[in-house]
């Protein structure tokens, strides 16, 4: 890492993990928190919860893990050309998503509706608590015992009532300062990739019709240059090349704007990222086109009356699992019963609620269907 600039994330200027450890041998801190987000089971899990479509829909779609991969690839690239910590920037990317629940946002926002009187639920805030509580795999310390720069890059998003329970960690919403440029970079790989590989899927799926995804001027300049080009394609590769000259115009712009702004700015310390404005942007031309994209695929792909029904099965599903589970609490297994009836405090209903949504969370779409059906099909033998 010798060639970071000086207001990367490094050995010498982390804030360091929750619970000391001893330096690791042969790799770097940073690429200690990427390895134990890949050994994770949270992060395992992945591989069967739903980015858009539910798991079984089709082998060809994309998971909240293939998802995190892309968005780690994004990252990395972004970071190597701006000299920042790969390493880092990839373990944000993995993690980013530990803590969604099965079905995407439809099983987040349900799982919200049931904790709405227990504090609420959210995803950023969740993939925390994995990182930090909910993974069980050291024998010194619960959770993963990554560094501050990592949990940092984990909770993109946090209210002010929550921040003020994270201590150092949530200092940053309260005073309203920035976190590392590691972060910055993982939050709009996220987002270069969360639009254009749904786009992907949307189109394969059926669901956006190519004449009004032309109207998109992001995807038509690039299209248009790619039919021009190759003229005799498969209107399928067409739209590979597409996406993936998409992705890097992206970037590129990502790039290149960023690089502007920290020049700009000259920081010659982290301290000085986290007291400025947020570096890591699209131009504004960019952020239109990325807006509008966004804007599209909500319209056509998200509030589609398919994955409208399918968000219903899901919200369904969630809400009567967490019913069920509040009302008897003896239909849930052994080492989760132990972590409800082993709180003393005063408000053993909030814990039991916090309990019982760190176990719907951890589910994967198939087994959160098949919990339902053991639960609620009298035909299904539990």
């Amino acid at each position: 890492m010798s060639n970071l600039a000086n207001y990367a994330v490094s050995e010498h200027n982390s804030k360091g993990r929750l619970t000391f450890e001893s330096a690791p041998q042969f790799r770097s801190q940073t690429q200690r928190d990427r390895d134990r987000v890949i050994h994770s089971g949270a992060f395992r899990r992945l591989e069967y919860k739903t980015q858009v479509f539910v798991n079984h829909e089709g082998d060809m779609f994309r998971t909240r893990l293939t998802h995190s991969i892309e968005v780690a690839q994004i990252g990395r690239s972004i970071a190597r050309v701006m000299k920042l910590n790969e390493d880092l920037v990839e373990a944000i990317c993995l993690a980013h998503d530990l803590g969604h629940t099965p079905f995407g946002h439809a099983g987040q926002d349900a799982l919200n509706r049931c904790m709405k009187k227990y504090g609420g639920f959210e995803h950023n805030l969740q993939s925390l608590r994995v990182v930090d509580q909910l993974e069980e795999r050291y024998a010194d310390f619960s959770g993963l015992n990554l560094t501050f720069e990592a949990r940092e890059g984990i909770l993109k998003h946090c209210s002010k009532v929550e921040a003020r329970k994270l201590g150092e960690l949530g200092q940053r919403f309260i005073q309203q300062t920035q976190p590392s440029l590691e972060a910055q970079v993982a939050d709009l790989a996220d987002a270069i990739a969360y639009n254009n590989h749904d786009l992907d899927d949307g189109l394969r799926a059926g669901l956006i019709e190519m004449e009004s995804l032309r109207e998109q001027t992001l995807f038509a300049m690039h299209f248009d240059d790619v039919s021009q080009a190759w003229s005799s394609l498969p209107v399928r590769r067409m739209i590979y090349e597409t996406i993936r000259r998409m992705i890097n115009y992206q970037v590129v712009d990502l790039v290149e704007t960023s690089q502007a702004n920290v020049k700009k700015l000259g920081p010659q310390s982290i301290a000085d990222i986290r007291q400025s404005e947020r570096l890591i942007k699209l131009s504004g031309v960019g952020y239109s086109q990325h807006k509008a994209l966004k804007k599209f695929l909500k319209e056509t792909l998200y509030c589609h009356y398919r994955v409208h029904r399918m968000s219903l099965k899901a919200s369904k599903i969630i809400l009567s699992l967490f019913e069920v589970f509040m009302d008897d609490v003896r239909v849930l297994p052994k080492d989760v019963q132990y972590r409800i009836t082993s709180e003393t405090s005063q408000e053993n209903e909030s814990h039991q609620a916090r309990m019982i949504a760190d176990y719907i969370a951890g589910m994967t779409d198939r087994f959160a269907i098949s919990e339902y059906e053991k639960l609620f099909n009298p035909l299904t033998l539990t």
